[in-house]
């Protein structure tokens, strides 16, 4: 093979590479706009299905590297804090929705928001994005489990295999261990990213 049929070849190569990455480039900018107007009406969703009785949310400025530390401080290392929003009832604040992001999953991230209001009583909690396994892992999207923490004001939550005792215990789901132990963790990241900004 001669040098310039392997020069031609290599320019060739590289245009159909310049062409295909302007083309993603300019669909990726194209639908930019679009994929952010969903993101924000999902994430909205979850609010209100958090905090039923809020009327509006409003984004709340924290301090990120603070927040990171006392979750650190406190054990909650595999779970972050997307974002925290205050919720309103007629211009005022009835509580927080606290978007989590925790890390244990089985199949990946689990992010979910959960609401709290002034008291400290977690309102409810609504999956923005999990992907365990089918059948078993899921099965914490169902409100016989999410439901558990519902309407509880305690510091802390762990899971039991054995039937809750105490408002603080959550019945595992059978065969989901890990799945279980991912949302414990991050709506216990929730809790403490509420006594943070209220300290």
């Amino acid at each position: 093979m001669n040098k310039e049929k392997i020069i031609k070849d290599a320019l060739i190569l590289f245009l159909i590479t310049l062409v295909s990455g302007l083309l993603l480039g300019l669909v990726y900018e194209v639908t930019k706009a679009p994929r952010k107007k969903q993101q924000e009406k999902a994430k909205m969703d979850a609010y209100k299905k958090v905090f039923k009785n809020a009327d509006d949310f409003k984004d709340l400025n924290f301090d990120e590297k603070g927040l990171e530390k006392f979750l650190k401080d406190n054990k909650v290392a595999k779970a972050s804090i997307n974002s925290i929003a205050t919720a309103k009832k007629d211009g005022s604040d009835v509580g927080y929705v606290i978007t989590v992001t925790d890390s244990e999953g089985y199949g990946g991230d689990i992010v979910f928001s959960i609401g709290i209001d002034k008291e400290g009583v977690i309102t409810g909690l609504s999956y923005l994005s999990i992907s365990e396994t089918a059948g078993v892992g899921m099965k914490v999207k169902e409100e016989k489990f999410y439901g558990q923490f519902v309407g509880k004001k305690v510091d802390s939550f762990v899971y039991t295999k054995d039937g809750k005792k105490s408002d603080e215990e959550i019945d595992a789901v059978g065969g989901a261990t890990i799945s279980t132990n991912a949302v414990v963790n991050g709506v216990n990241a929730g809790l403490l990213a509420y006594k943070y900004i209220n300290k």
